[in-house]
């Protein structure tokens, strides 16, 4: 049984979460103390995090960036706010998804299935390589003359795609439903962020420009 750890203040909606949860077949956790969080939620070692943005006396992005520091668990943001600046802010610290609230259930169990679902593809080769380049799927990383650096799973699928089409130009719709089944649901900006945010990890082990975009067309890995 996969198991969700929701990370929500509102006593209402935080329950509501953990029935629909646990009818879906869900094992759920509920973490009611923010102090040390970060630490808390990895030891429950769940399979896909329920995270609201707006805590008492703690900041959800901030639980988000030090877990990014240790794991790769899937992250779903939750929040109230509804401007574009929190999507790409939690996007940017390492979110994997982003929904707002009132959400519709079904909605939510959608982008939680095919998150899981996503996360749980199984990669043949643990590594490639390219131009000097390594990929590390186990690591989670690349390598480049004696440097390297963690990706994120959308990092780390995005490169991977990108390779696995070398001299091709994917187009951003065949990224989206590569990342997100549910590429409908998904704002097209995400893809961008997560796209720049790839380039500047690039760019830390000296790989500026790999990537190219393709006006109207898509990108391509040069």
């Amino acid at each position: 049984m996969q198991k969700i750890v929701i990370v929500e203040d509102d006593p209402t909606l935080r329950n509501e979460l953990k029935h629909l949860l646990i009818n879906n077949g869900y094992d759920v956790y509920q973490l009611l103390e923010y102090k040390n969080a970060a630490e808390k939620i990895i030891e429950f070692t769940p399979d896909l995090i329920l995270l609201d943005i707006m805590l008492p006396g703690a900041n959800g992005q901030a639980i988000l960036r030090e877990i990014r520091e240790n794991s790769e668990i899937p992250i779903i943001m939750l929040t109230s706010k509804t401007t574009e600046v929190d999507e790409i802010m939690s996007m940017s610290y390492g979110a994997d998804d982003y929904i707002t609230k009132p959400y519709n259930p079904t909605l939510l169990l959608l982008r939680i299935q095919a998150l899981l679902k996503r996360s749980g593809k199984q990669l043949s080769q643990e590594q490639l390589n390219y131009r000097g380049v390594t990929l590390n799927l186990l690591r989670s990383s690349i390598q480049y003359q004696d440097q390297e650096v963690i990706l994120s799973k959308n990092e780390l699928m995005i490169f991977y795609f990108l390779l696995q089409h070398e001299g091709e130009i994917v187009s951003r719709d065949d990224l989206m439903d590569y990342l997100w089944d549910y590429n409908n649901f998904v704002d097209d900006n995400t893809l961008t962020v997560n796209i720049n945010r790839l380039r500047k990890r690039l760019s830390e082990i000296g790989l500026s420009d790999v990537i190219q975009t393709r006006r109207k067309q898509g990108y391509l890995l040069v």
